[in-house]
């Protein structure tokens, strides 16, 4: 697996690209983000590690550009003060964030928790609801026969609401729909993660197919409710 590592600062840089290497990663290391749709052209990496304050562009600017192009996996590193990035992050498709400082273990874990939720294909099957058809194993998403571009994260949460029509979600049960691990400060990125969803997906004669269940969560409205 290749990992593109955006971080500015040479030291954390540094460790980031041994330690990832000594997990049996393979990495590439950039210090801003020039050349970077040439990387993806040519190197197709897997996951990109990407710090939202870098000299010259800034992060997030640089994930929207990443977002025309490709699909990868995106990881943000950022400043717990900077919780608005996060938000934005969020909402321009990133994968997942890790706060300054964090642990070069808690940065493994996100990894593999990202990685697999990609790549795994247990319990495949197609699921038809409304105007849409999901494919488990191919992670697609059709809408009356149109393909409907998803990231990883907003396509397991709406998987799960899929498979259960009607049924209510926490906010935490949406979270654990695509994270093994729950993290501290998490939970609140979902209503950012089904407002995305709600854009892609549109409507239904004017009405959104997720339904917003107030002090509890959200649920998929039933096919004869829309």
């Amino acid at each position: 697996m290749k990992i593109l590592i955006i971080e500015d600062e040479k030291e954390l840089n540094r460790m980031l690209g041994d330690y990832l290497e000594n997990l049996g990663y393979k990495t590439i290391r950039k210090f801003d983000g020039l050349g970077i749709h040439d990387i993806l052209e040519h190197e197709h990496p897997d996951l990109i590690i990407l710090d939202v304050m870098l000299p010259g562009i800034d992060g997030l600017d640089l994930l929207r550009g990443i977002r025309r192009q490709s699909d990868v996996l995106v990881i943000m590193l950022t400043a717990k003060s900077t919780e608005q990035d996060i938000l934005i992050g969020l909402e321009l498709g990133a994968d997942d964030y890790v706060s300054k400082p964090f642990s070069m273990k808690e940065l493994a874990a996100r990894i593999r928790t990202v990685t697999r939720r990609k790549f795994r294909n247990d319990s495949a099957a197609k699921i038809n609801y409304a105007d849409f058809e999901a494919d488990e194993e191919k992670r697609s998403l059709k809408k009356n026969g149109q393909s409907v571009h998803l990231t990883t994260v907003q396509f397991d949460i709406l998987l799960a609401m899929l498979k259960n029509p009607g049924r209510v979600f926490s906010r935490m049960q949406l979270l654990q729909a695509f994270q093994d691990t729950v993290f501290e400060g998490y939970e609140r990125t979902i209503d950012v993660h089904i407002k995305n969803i709600r854009k892609i997906i549109g409507t239904h004669e004017g009405r959104h197919y997720i339904e917003t269940v107030r002090g509890i969560g959200y649920k998929l409205r039933e096919a004869d409710e829309l």
